[in-house]
């Protein structure tokens, strides 16, 4: 069972870094890097050049937590995050990105949050 573990754990590794190849973070155009695990779901603003975050956001953060938010595993918590992710970025002055999904497909609770992103207005 290990075994199966690691091996699918390597596959992902390598289909993130394969996509990441075509990918880099300006501080005009940052990437907005995707992080899903079963219970939580965390989206952050990083800017290649200088190696720094931005902004981030996820589920497990107190002023999300606060909200309705009652499970941090669904599509209703990805597209809150979507959206604040996107108020963060209008306030630092930043509306377009680079769409990172870290080798997951575009489906689901990852197509959710870039879904809820773009209506806040980040365009990618």
């Amino acid at each position: 069972m290990a075994d199966k573990n690691r091996a699918k754990a390597l596959r992902l590794q390598r289909r993130k870094f394969s996509g990441r190849k075509g990918l880099f973070g300006t501080p005009e155009r940052p990437r907005l890097t995707v992080f899903r695990s079963s219970k939580h779901i965390y989206a952050q603003l990083v800017d290649d050049y200088a190696g720094k975050t931005l902004a981030h956001v996820g589920t497990s953060s107190t002023e999300v937590r606060g909200t309705e938010l009652k499970n941090g595993g669904n599509i209703a918590a990805a597209k809150l995050i979507g959206k604040s992710i996107a108020e963060r970025a209008k306030a630092l002055g930043i509306t377009k990105v680079a769409f990172d999904r870290a080798g997951r497909i575009y489906h689901g609770r990852v197509k959710a949050l870039a879904d809820a992103a773009r209506e806040g207005g980040l365009q990618f």
